[in-house]
C-alpha cells in the first residue's frame, strides 16, 4: 500500500524550448557565479542554470542569478541617445554622432576654460574589465583628467588601502578553498547569507562535512550570527578595539607565530606597544564584548593550525575601515596565517567586477597596479599608449567622495557617470541632488532611461547591459572569468567599450592613439601591460578561461593553471620583501545616540536586491519579496514609542528623515534599527557619511537616528511608495 507523498501526482515543470546554452558569469555580487542561459530559437533568454562543472559555484545560483536573464526584458531601458540643453527641460532623441559630438566638446570647453581637472569621470564596478581598461586609456590618456574614480570607493576602497599598506599591494591573498582547509573561521561585518549566498553555501558544505568553530562579529542578529557558533554582537564601530584586544591576548599569552614574524614582517615592536594599552577589560568596555569572550576567541584563533578572517562592508564602510583592514592582517601576520590553505585575510568584494576595476582601470594609478607617483611606471605606459610621460599626474586626483564636494564648491564643472547612481547610493542624497544642479554639463551612461542621475543630466548614452555584449570579471578570489554575449542590445544602445572607443576619436589626441575596437582586441593588450606584475594575466585567453570556468591571477608561464593564493613564500610586494605590522590607535569619532536620536542606525544589503535596485526592482520574482523601504525594529523598543507591526513610521537623523514600514524583530538591539540599503531617496538620506582618513570610503553604518510615529498612515503610505517606484 503507498502512503503519504507517492499517492500524490508529481510535480511536472514545463520544458523551455531551449536551442542553445550560452556561457556567462553572473552580473551582480563579487562571487563570480558561472551560468548558462537558455535561448530559444527566436534569440530570446527564456531561462538559466548554473553550470555545474564551474568551481566557484557548482551549478547553484541564488534568486538574483536564477531570474538574470529576465533583465533582457525588463522595463524602461534606454534605447537611444538624448540630449538637452539644461536639466529639467524637455529632452530630444539624437544620433550617436550628435551626442557623442556634443559631450567631446563640452568637455573641451570646460577643460579650456577651467582647467583639466574642472571635468570629472566616476565609474562603477560592473562594467567588464576590457571597458575598464579602455576607460581609463580614454581617460588618463586622452581628455587628462585626475579627478577620476569608480563607485567601488563606496564598497571596496578600504579594503584596497589596507592591503596596500599591510602588504604592498591591493589583493585578496586567499580564495574559498581555504574554506576546506581552515580550523577556525572569523567574520566581521559580513552576512553571507543573505549578501553572497553561493560563497555561504560553499562555507557550510565545508563546515558540514568537516567541523570548525564560526564567530561571526556582527551589532545585529543577522542570518550569519544565528548559524554561528559564537556572535559578538560589538557596539558599531569599535571592530578596531576589538582585533587590538585580539591580538593583545595572543602576544600576552605567547600564542603568536615567532618564525613567521621575524622572517616575513616588519614593526613588531610599535604593534606589541600599541596593543599592549587594549587589554581586554579595558577593550570590553568600548566594544561591548566581555573581557572573556574576547580571550576565548582570540584563544581559538591563535591555536588553530589555519584560521581565516573574512569581511564585508561592516568593515570598510567605517569611519576607520582601513585601519580595521590592517588590524585584520596584523592578526593574521602575527599568527602566520597567509598564504597557507586556510589562513588568510579575505575581503568578500562587493561587485561582480571590482576587482576588474581595481587591476585595470586606471582610477588609482595605472594598469596592472602601477603608480602614478612612480616615474618608470608612467613612462612604460606611455608608451605602450603613445602619448606624454609628463601628461601624466605624479599622484592620483580626487576620490568619488571627495569629488561631489569640489562640484559643490565650484572647482568642478563637468561629470561623467558611467552605470553609477549617486542619487541614491552617496550620503546625505539632498546634499547631492543640489550638487548636480550646478553642473554645466553632465553626461549619464546607463541601460536604464530612468536612472534618477537622468533627471539632472545634459545627455543620456544608452549602455548595453550585462550578456549583450562579451568580456570578463573578476572575483572576490582573483578569479577571471568570461562573459559571452546572449543577446543584442536593445534599439541604439551600444556596448560600454563602443561609446569610450567613439569618444576618443572625438579628441584629437585620441586620434593619434590605437584604441581596440573589440573586448579580444582590449583583452591582448591587458595581457600584455599585466605581464610580470602582481595581477598578471598574460597566460590567459578567453578559450582557456571558458574551458576551466575561470582562472585566477597570477597566470603566466610560472603558473599556467592560475594561483589559488598569493604570498605563500612570505614575500610580499613592500621593497623589502616583508609584509608590514601596523600600531592602530582607536579614534572615537562616530556619531553616536544621545537623548535627542536615541537609535543606532545599520544598514545593508537584503539577498533579493542588488545595490539601488536599478535592475532587481524591475524583476518580479526578486521585487516582491521586499517592494517597499522598511525598518528593523526591537519589539520593546517598538512598544515604547507605541508601534505596532507594519505600520509606517518615519525615521528622523541630523541630515534628513524617511518614511519606512516598521518590522518589529529581535535581530536588532533595543537600541538599534537596521534599514536595507537599496531604497532611492530613504535610508541614504540619514546617514552621517564621515570619511575613512587613507581610503576616503563613508560610515554608512554608524549615525544616529529617532524614530517617530505617524498619525496619517495614508499620506505615510504615498511618501514610502516614491522611494520603491521604477
Amino acid at each position: 500500500m503507498l502512503f503519504g507523498r507517492r499517492k500524490k501526482n508529481p510535480i511536472h515543470l514545463p520544458v523551455k524550448p531551449v536551442k542553445q546554452w550560452v556561457y556567462t558569469t553572473c552580473g551582480y555580487c563579487s562571487t563570480g557565479c558561472s551560468i548558462e542561459v537558455g535561448v530559444d530559437g527566436d534569440g530570446k533568454a527564456i531561462t538559466a542554470r548554473g553550470a555545474a562543472d564551474a568551481d566557484v559555484n557548482r551549478g547553484k545560483l541564488c534568486l538574483k542569478g536564477i531570474f538574470e536573464f529576465e533583465l533582457f526584458a525588463s522595463a524602461n531601458r534606454g534605447t537611444i541617445p538624448l540630449v538637452r540643453e539644461a536639466p529639467f527641460e524637455p529632452y530630444r532623441e539624437a544620433t550617436w554622432n550628435q551626442a557623442l559630438d556634443r559631450t567631446a566638446s563640452e568637455i573641451q570647453r570646460i577643460q579650456a576654460q577651467y582647467g583639466r581637472d574642472s571635468f570629472a569621470v566616476v565609474s562603477t564596478g560592473q562594467i567588464y574589465t576590457e571597458e575598464f581598461y579602455t576607460l581609463g586609456k580614454l581617460v588618463r590618456g586622452v581628455i587628462g583628467t585626475n579627478n577620476y574614480d569608480g563607485n567601488t570607493t563606496l564598497c571596496m576602497a578600504s579594503a584596497v588601502s589596507g592591503y596596500k599598506r599591510s602588504f604592498g599591494s591591493d589583493g585578496p591573498p586567499g580564495c574559498y578553498d581555504d574554506f576546506e582547509h581552515t580550523e577556525c573561521l572569523l567574520a566581521i561585518g559580513s552576512n553571507l547569507p543573505e549578501q553572497h549566498p553561493v560563497i555561504w553555501w560553499r562555507l557550510k558544505n565545508a563546515v558540514d562535512r568537516r567541523r570548525f568553530p564560526i564567530i561571526v562579529v556582527d551589532p545585529r542578529v543577522t542570518m550569519f550570527a544565528q548559524m554561528a557558533d559564537i556572535h559578538l554582537p560589538i557596539t558599531p564601530g569599535t571592530d578596531l578595539v576589538l582585533l587590538n584586544a585580539f591580538a593583545h591576548v595572543i602576544l600576552d599569552e605567547g600564542l603568536e607565530d615567532r618564525a613567521y614574524i621575524d622572517a616575513h614582517t616588519t614593526g613588531f615592536d610599535a604593534l606589541a606597544a600599541l596593543v599592549a594599552h587594549y587589554d581586554p577589560v579595558t577593550a570590553s568596555k568600548i566594544c561591548g564584548i566581555d573581557e572573556d569572550t574576547i580571550r576565548h576567541v582570540a584563544r581559538t584563533y591563535a591555536k588553530a593550525k589555519a584560521a581565516m578572517t573574512i569581511w564585508t562592508m561592516g568593515i570598510n564602510q567605517s569611519t576607520h575601515g582601513s585601519d580595521g583592514v590592517a588590524a585584520i592582517n596584523n592578526l593574521n601576520l602575527i599568527t602566520g596565517n597567509i598564504g597557507k590553505p586556510g589562513g588568510t585575510s579575505l575581503s568578500i568584494t562587493g561587485q561582480c567586477n571590482a576587482m576588474g576595476t581595481r587591476e585595470f582601470s586606471s582610477c588609482s594609478g595605472l594598469p596592472g597596479y602601477r603608480q602614478l607617483e612612480h616615474e618608470d611606471d608612467r613612462e612604460f605606459m606611455a608608451q605602450v599608449w603613445g602619448v606624454e610621460k609628463d601628461f601624466f599626474p605624479t599622484k592620483r586626483g580626487l576620490f568619488q567622495t571627495d569629488i561631489f564636494p569640489a562640484i559643490e564648491a565650484g572647482a568642478i564643472k563637468g561629470l561623467w557617470l558611467i552605470a553609477t547612481n549617486p542619487m541614491t547610493s552617496m550620503p546625505n542624497t539632498s546634499r547631492i541632488r543640489k550638487t548636480l544642479e550646478k553642473l554645466e554639463f553632465m553626461v549619464v551612461q546607463d541601460a536604464y532611461a530612468d536612472v534618477e542621475t537622468v533627471t539632472y543630466a545634459h545627455a543620456y548614452f544608452p549602455a548595453a547591459l550585462w550578456g549583450e555584449k562579451e568580456g570578463v570579471f573578476t572575483n572576490t578570489e582573483r578569479r577571471v572569468n568570461l562573459v559571452r554575449q546572449v543577446v543584442n542590445p536593445p534599439g541604439e544602445a551600444k556596448p560600454d567599450l563602443w561609446i569610450f572607443t567613439q569618444l576618443a576619436k572625438r579628441f584629437e589626441q585620441g586620434r593619434r592613439m590605437r584604441f581596440a575596437e573589440t573586448p579580444a582586441e582590449a583583452f591582448e593588450e591587458i595581457r600584455r601591460v599585466s605581464k610580470g606584475r602582481a595581477c598578471d594575466y598574460s597566460g590567459m585567453a578567453y578559450e582557456s578561461i571558458e574551458a576551466r570556468r575561470g582562472i585566477q591571477w597570477p597566470c603566466n608561464e610560472a603558473h599556467p593553471g592560475g594561483s589559488p593564493r598569493l604570498y605563500p613564500d612570505g614575500v610580499f610586494r613592500h621593497p623589502d620583501g616583508k609584509a608590514k605590522l601596523i600600531p592602530l590607535p582607536f579614534v572615537d569619532n562616530n556619531e553616536r545616540p544621545d537623548e535627542h536620536y536615541p537609535f543606532w542606525l545599520n544598514t545593508g544589503r537584503v539577498v533579493e536586491h542588488w545595490h539601488t535596485r536599478t535592475k532587481t526592482g524591475k524583476i518580479g520574482n526578486l521585487n516582491k519579496f521586499s517592494p517597499t523601504p522598511y525598518m528593523e525594529i526591537n519589539p520593546s523598543a517598538a512598544e515604547q514609542l507605541g508601534i505596532a507591526p507594519m505600520e509606517y513610521v518615519r525615521v528622523v537623523s541630523r541630515r534628513s528623515d524617511a518614511v519606512v514600514l516598521a518590522q518589529l524583530t529581535e535581530r536588532v538591539a533595543p537600541n538599534a534599527v537596521f534599514i536595507p540599503m537599496h531604497y532611492h531617496d530613504c535610508v541614504n538620506r540619514l546617514v552621517l557619511g564621515l570619511l575613512d582618513p587613507y581610503s576616503r570610503q563613508p560610515a554608512y553604518k554608524q549615525s544616529a537616528v529617532r524614530i517617530e510615529k505617524i498619525q496619517d498612515q495614508d499620506a505615510a503610505a504615498a511618501v514610502n511608495l516614491r522611494a520603491r517606484t521604477y
